[in-house]
């Protein structure tokens, strides 16, 4: 079942992928907003996700599914398939390569099976839980370095940065100074892959959602990293990284929000 599951998900990311690429750079993407002007949609995100969907429905119609312009299908199944259509929306938007598409598949409310897919840099991250972590088909893992001052690390910040304090500055401002670079490239989803496969030492955000992380979390894992939900309070908040690196930052993040 669960080798089943993860070909269905790889084909299926591909053809989103597919979907990414025809409408990559063009002129009817039919942006948006949803929460803010820094959040938004567009007709590619919901093609994918359409894609998927009828898939899941047609091969597992008792499948419960969570994806991002949905919500939530719940068929009270032991299985539960969570999509994020099109991460990096606003990379896709701006003509930026680094989006994806990323599929998780929890078994009794436990990621089992992550497919992570980068249509454009031609990156298929995949993993399942006690298998390892594998990218276009080779067994990956994480740096491995214990010396901060020799990372690069990854961050981003949350849609409400504009009216709301507690908007990862002060976090940013408390790493920056102690290590090699810090990047932002636009997709949690990539950032954790690239986590896992030792692009980057560690990476962490504020305020993301289910769908944003479920695989690639798991791929950290399984590749040999750390990773902590760091805040409660801000949806999902997560430090993933090396585990020495995770250790060394985990102490210089905000545990509670920022007021000012």
């Amino acid at each position: 079942m669960i080798d089943s599951l993860l070909l269905n998900a790889i084909s299926w990311a591909r053809e989103a992928g597919a979907v990414h690429l025809r409408y990559f750079r063009g002129n009817q993407l039919e942006i948006k907003s949803k929460f803010n002007d820094s959040d938004i949609v567009t007709a590619v995100d919901k093609a994918a996700e359409k894609l998927i969907i009828d898939h899941i429905r047609s091969t597992y119609p008792h499948h419960s599914i969570l994806s991002e312009e949905s919500g939530v299908e719940n068929h009270d199944s032991e299985y539960r398939w969570v999509i994020d259509p099109l991460d990096g929306t606003t990379n896709f938007s701006q003509g930026l390569p680094q989006f994806c598409v990323s599929i998780g598949i929890e078994h009794n409310g436990v990621t089992e099976i992550g497919v992570v897919y980068a249509a454009y840099l031609n990156e298929l991250f995949h993993v399942i839980r006690g298998r390892g972590a594998y990218m276009n088909g080779e067994p990956v893992k994480v740096s491995g370095k214990t010396r901060l001052d020799q990372c690069v690390v990854a961050t981003g910040f949350p849609v409400d940065k504009d009216r709301n304090p507690d908007n990862n500055v002060d976090n940013l401002t408390r790493v920056l100074p102690h290590v090699r670079g810090m990047r932002r490239l636009g997709s949690a989803a990539i950032d954790l892959c690239y986590v896992g496969a030792g692009f980057l030492d560690g990476y962490w955000e504020l305020n993301l959602h289910q769908w944003d992380v479920s695989a690639g979390l798991l791929f950290v894992e399984e590749a040999g990293g750390s990773y902590t939900h760091f805040r409660t309070d801000r949806n999902v908040s997560v430090l993933a990284g090396t585990p020495s690196i995770h250790d060394q930052l985990l102490p210089m993040l905000s545990t509670e929000a920022a007021t000012k």
